[in-house]
């Protein structure tokens, strides 16, 4: 019987996928300021300039969460100028349910879009459906089962004006509390991946990740794309104010992070990128980020 709402179809290998992608800004600075008013608004501040480039992009972002009603209301206007709103009902409506509604403006370039989303979930079952209206229109549904830790699922987008698939995926896993596996189809089956995460001890993280291409033809030339891409990493708690980050990929490339909260509501993460195949070179990239809340 199932015990538990399982995670939405995206989520599934989230744990894997955060330990490999998250706490390395590499390439850029980053600056994220978070508050929240008396009223229960909080406000975000993204900052981030690309080391390269020198280009600075920027975020402001409003959140409102009325928890009687069920109601999140969510503003956000980018130094791009692209202006978006999402409004979200939950529990309302029915006990499960969730419906959404997000747009976009871009005024500079007059591009605008619209979705319009429901989400269900229940023990043993979350299933999400989204209509663009102004791209295709495009339906965008999946759906995720599960039962004693283990899930299966699937993911779809139909043009609605064309009538015809433009994508889809499947994915099976299994969710204990010290580890998770989960196998993925994308790209209409044509990119396969298999990850795992573990928490070895309250200290220590692994996981690692294999993602096979089958558009990508195995080569015996020495600077071919391999089909098989592989990235493995680990997560080491120095005490409960830092942490220390190690991941390597079979391209040779290391990357290493250090995570320091200075104060209560002020953290700084050091990380690179280092391609250990042309240590001789300028192939390396280093990042800073600053999170400040309050």
């Amino acid at each position: 019987m199932a015990t538990s709402i399982p995670v939405p179809f995206a989520d599934l290998g989230k744990s894997t996928n955060d330990l490999l992608g998250k706490d390395f800004p590499v390439g850029q600075t980053k600056f994220e300021l978070k508050t929240v008013a008396p009223g229960g608004v909080t406000f975000n501040v993204l900052g981030s300039q690309d080391s390269k480039s020198g280009n600075i992009n920027g975020e402001l972002k409003t959140k409102y969460v009325d928890y009687k009603n069920g109601l999140t209301v969510t503003e956000a206007w980018t130094t791009g100028n692209l202006l978006t709103t999402q409004i979200e009902v939950e529990n309302k409506i029915a006990k499960g349910l969730k419906v959404d509604v997000s747009g976009g403006f871009l005024p500079s370039e007059g591009k605008k879009n619209a979705k319009v989303g429901v989400q269900y979930k229940q023990l043993g079952f979350n299933s999400r459906a989204y209509v663009d209206l102004f791209k295709g229109p495009t339906f965008t549904g999946d759906v995720v089962v599960g039962r004693d830790g283990f899930l299966v699922g699937g993911d779809v987008a139909y043009d609605v004006s064309g009538s015809y698939i433009t994508r889809f995926a499947a994915a099976v896993g299994y969710t204990a509390p010290e580890y998770a596996v989960a196998l993925h189809a994308h790209n209409s089956f044509k990119v396969f991946s298999a990850s795992y995460y573990h928490r070895i001890n309250a200290d220590l993280e692994a996981g690692g990740k294999a993602v096979w291409d089958s558009k990508v033809a195995p080569s015996t030339e020495k600077c071919a794309k391999s089909p098989v891409a592989l990235e493995v990493g680990a997560k080491l708690y120095l005490d409960r104010d830092a942490f220390v980050k190690a991941k390597v990929n079979n391209a040779g490339v290391l990357g290493l992070g250090y995570t320091q909260a200075l104060r209560k509501g002020v953290k700084v993460t050091v990380s690179g990128l280092f391609d250990t195949t042309k240590l001789d070179q300028a192939a390396h990239k280093l990042g800073l980020s600053f999170v400040f809340e309050a």
